[in-house]
């Protein structure tokens, strides 16, 4: 008996995005498709494993109805999932409204030879797996689930207000030295979260360097109220790229809490401006193209973005009650695997001052930037010293800079039933997928 497909095949020119005629099918060209509803490091977790087993990643996301229909409601737009989706820096391409049943004709018209998926089962509105179909052709790889995160564990600490996943030290953190279970335990967690660090800190590939990470060590006067001129202690965590000459040196900084749209956006204006600048400033005539490529091999951005991360007891000072929602190394993660930042600072001051941009590692930035909105309830100007420098530049308006970590919080607590709702159901369709990966282990 033929095998039907749940979704129906578009015509050509009726693809959600090009080509419209089907491409060959290379081995090198890797499908994924999702939700991802919130851009946490554990989506950016799965693509970084299905890029690094081709050259080329495709990702597949489900239309709101779809995922109402199978799951449950969404907290953010199609549009804003696929913003963020397409910032992440090993997507090759982005397909929106891919079926929620994985789908053989829309994967092979994409040139995509096989479907990777975490090593947890994903089932559909009748309880069926939804790569029933791939995996039938053989075409279906695995890969691990990152764990310890997840949109339904975020939204159980907005609904639960849970302080449980607050981080006291970066440093003592990845030292072993703090965190929970036996000093064993937590020493094997700190490796494994060390490594986690090292592989989003890869370029587009995911196997070579990428973005520069460091960590600053300051006074809590420093970190907190920006009172303190304190250039403080920079340390290398991993070794990236760092500045390449003639590249103007920027720096942004922020709790990216519940990273979104809103931060992305963000992010890729401040990487547009600065290519606008340096289109001002002749960075793309072709004979300086041609110099950079002789000199180091490649072309690279006129820009490079330095991205400072707060740490939690530094957001919970100002905004409160059980923010930030995730931890300094889930938001740090999620900066880290951007593709419009160049190098990451953990546990960076709440204040930039002076005696700290001059510090940096990096060079003393040609620009801070800040967005047009602050989720922070401010007593002071946080930005004072860039703007004694002369650097300081703000964003200007964009669509999504209402969409914040208090954006998505009132999402979930205005429609609190629903949600609550969908966790139930997600608990319970757990026990059936559990079963159905049992049994395929047995197998």
């Amino acid at each position: 008996m033929a095998t039907t497909f749940p979704e129906p095949v578009p015509s050509p020119g009726q693809w959600p995005v090009d080509p419209q005629d089907d491409v060959p099918i290379s081995g090198d060209r890797i499908w994924v498709d999702g939700c991802f509803d919130f851009s946490h490091h554990g989506h950016a977790g799965a693509m970084l494993q299905a890029r690094r087993l081709g050259t080329e990643l495709f990702v597949g996301v489900h239309s709101d109805q779809a995922i109402l229909e199978n799951k449950g409601p969404t907290v953010m737009t199609l549009e804003e999932r696929v913003a963020a989706v397409e910032a992440c820096r090993w997507a090759s391409r982005c397909i929106p409204c891919a079926p929620y049943v994985t789908s053989l004709p829309w994967v092979s018209h994409y040139g995509c030879q096989y479907v990777v998926h975490g090593d947890d089962i994903t089932s559909d509105s009748n309880g069926d797996d939804c790569y029933r179909f791939v995996k039938a052709a053989g075409r279906f790889r695995v890969v691990k689930r990152t764990p310890g995160i997840s949109t339904t564990d975020l939204v159980g600490r907005m609904l639960l207000c849970t302080k449980g996943h607050f981080i006291k030290s970066v440093k003592g953190t990845l030292s072993g030295e703090e965190g929970s279970g036996s000093p064993g335990e937590q020493k094997r967690s700190a490796n494994e979260l060390m490594q986690r660090i090292k592989d989003y800190a890869t370029d587009e590939s995911g196997l070579q360097p990428g973005p520069q990470v460091w960590t600053w060590s300051g006074s809590s006067s420093a970190k907190i109220d920006g009172v303190a001129e304190e250039a403080g202690l920079f340390e290398t965590l991993v070794d990236g790229k760092l500045p390449r000459p003639g590249q103007r040196v920027v720096y942004v900084d922020g709790g990216f809490d519940l990273f979104s749209s809103g931060h992305i956006e963000f992010l890729r204006q401040v990487l547009a401006l600065e290519e606008l600048e340096g289109h001002q400033r002749g960075w793309y005539e072709p004979t300086q193209r041609a110099a950079r490529i002789h000199d180091y091999g490649e072309d690279y951005a006129p820009a490079y973005i330095v991205a400072g991360i707060h740490d939690d007891d530094v957001i919970n000072h100002w905004k409160g009650l059980n923010y930030p929602i995730m931890n300094v190394f889930e938001r740090g993660l999620c900066v880290l695997q951007c593709r419009y930042i160049h190098a990451v600072v953990f546990s960076a001051p709440f204040s930039p001052t002076q005696s700290y941009l001059e510090a940096l590692p990096s060079g003393v930035p040609k620009a801070v930037y800040h967005g047009p909105t602050t989720f922070i309830p401010l007593t002071y100007d946080p930005y004072t010293g860039p703007k004694k420098m002369g650097i300081f530049k703000e964003i200007s308006n964009h669509a999504f800079q209402h969409v914040n970590a208090g954006e998505i919080v009132d999402r979930i607590l205005k429609s609190r039933e629903a949600y609550e709702e969908r966790q139930r159901a997600k608990l319970q369709k757990g026990v059936v997928e559990e079963l159905t990966r049992s049994k395929e282990a047995a197998n």
